[in-house]
């Protein structure tokens, strides 16, 4: 963790240019990866300066691979005798920790990692990947502090029916039938971005995925991967956080390698909302005009992520009349509306439907918690709206999804500090 706890941000409108990172969503998915094999792995657009990937490799290198980071964006990760199967990680943790579950039991037949943790959404269990490494053949179990995995013949392809459409539950069934005797079909998978991304790496690495549409994932295991070198996608999220940031600050700002084709419903909305920008060489200018209301639900990609949400709740703040949002993977998820109404936003819950009535971009600076990483960012762009200056406390939130937040604030004109 950082030695800062607050970011204080004070008026101000955005402008000029910034890029966007290695994709958080997907780092962390390679970095579990490279469990499956011995040989050398290399991450290019590495966002190296996220506690959540900094995190994860303290992990790796507490099980027994080495990592070097070279700048500020490439990690090389090497392995010279067999991994630790047990986790043994004191820190705070992060629900990547089922992938390492997953990779450890598919590449040695066991593995033991402390019980998940990362921000807190809700009721997000993880009963799905315990059933999936069970229909892998494994023997899953947990204690208070555990969650253990056991399959000393190695896992057995097979057909494996997820109850919901989980990014983190195809991602861990196909780390984990790479490796696996046999075929595995996995239905009703989560097709994002993020999970072509991982299928890409391995592929890469040897091994034999085939993505059949949104209907299943079909992975022929392989006795072993090889080594890897591989550019992380750009980060979506980020991209649309500064999208929204210049909108609602009337800013304009070119966004470089902002990635368009993984953004178009949200891009759509949002449109629709008043968004005025032009694709072009790679990058998104973005001018800050209006922002209308709107009414958006989140689902399954090609659909709006529930990460987007918290975000969109900040264009809602600058827009005049009402807005509604429904998140159907984590009904509740709008804690953050409670800290803008320290700001004077105006909001209420009805039903599973969060009712947001903008305030024209008219807030007052206010001290603030980031419930988790989006929110954080959400209120970091009201601090922008807000006279006087907000303080965001719990601001190592932010960095766990966003490299150099404040730094990026200041490079675009912004009045903006860690503390």
């Amino acid at each position: 963790m950082p030695d800062y706890q607050s970011l204080l941000v004070s008026k101000s409108r955005l402008e000029g240019r910034v890029a966007v990172a290695g994709a958080k969503n997907s780092a962390l998915r390679l970095l579990a990866a490279s469990i499956l094999t011995d040989e050398p792995v290399r991450l290019t657009n590495y966002p190296a300066g996220l506690l959540d990937a900094q995190i994860h490799v303290g992990m790796l290198e507490a099980l027994g691979k080495s990592a070097t980071t070279v700048g500020t964006d490439e990690i090389r990760i090497t392995q010279t005798a067999p991994l630790s199967t047990q986790l043994v990680w004191p820190g705070r943790s992060i629900r990547n920790t089922l992938l390492i579950l997953g990779t450890l039991t598919a590449r040695y037949g066991a593995a033991a990692v402390p019980l998940p943790g990362g921000c807190r959404l809700g009721e997000r269990q993880y009963d799905i990947h315990v059933n999936l490494l069970e229909q892998l053949g494994a023997r899953v179990w947990d204690d208070e502090a555990y969650l253990y995995a056991e399959a000393p013949n190695g896992l057995v392809g097979t057909d494996l029916h997820l109850r919901l459409r989980s990014t983190g539950a195809t991602e861990n069934a196909v780390l984990a039938a790479t490796l696996a005797k046999g075929t595995t079909r996995v239905w009703n998978p989560h097709i994002r971005p993020e999970v072509l991304d991982l299928i890409a790496m391995l592929n890469s690495m040897g091994a034999k995925i085939t993505v059949h549409g949104q209907e299943h994932i079909e992975i022929e295991g392989v006795e072993a991967l090889g080594a890897a070198d591989y550019s992380v996608m750009p980060d979506n999220m980020e991209a649309l956080t500064w999208l929204v940031a210049t909108g609602a600050t009337g800013g304009e700002v070119e966004i470089a390698g902002f990635p368009v084709h993984d953004l178009e419903v949200i891009l759509a909305h949002l449109r629709s909302a008043g968004a005025t920008y032009e694709q072009r060489d790679g990058s998104l200018f973005v001018r800050g005009e209006h922002c209308y209301p709107f009414e958006i639900s989140t689902g399954p990609h090609p659909g709006i992520n529930s990460d987007v949400q918290p975000i969109m709740g900040a264009w809602a703040a600058r827009a005049r009349g009402e807005s509604k949002i429904i998140d159907l993977r984590f009904p509740g998820r709008y804690g953050y509306a409670d800290e803008m109404a320290k700001m004077g936003l105006t909001s209420r819950v009805e039903g599973d439907w969060l009712h947001i009535q903008g305030a024209d971009g008219k807030l007052t600076g206010a001290s603030v918690r980031a419930l988790d990483l989006r929110a954080g960012a959400a209120l970091a762009i009201c601090g922008l709206m807000a006279d006087g200056e907000t303080t965001v406390t719990d601001a190592w939130q932010i960095s766990r999804g966003y490299v150099d937040f404040a730094e990026k604030l200041r490079s675009l004109g912004a009045d903006a500090a860690w503390s």
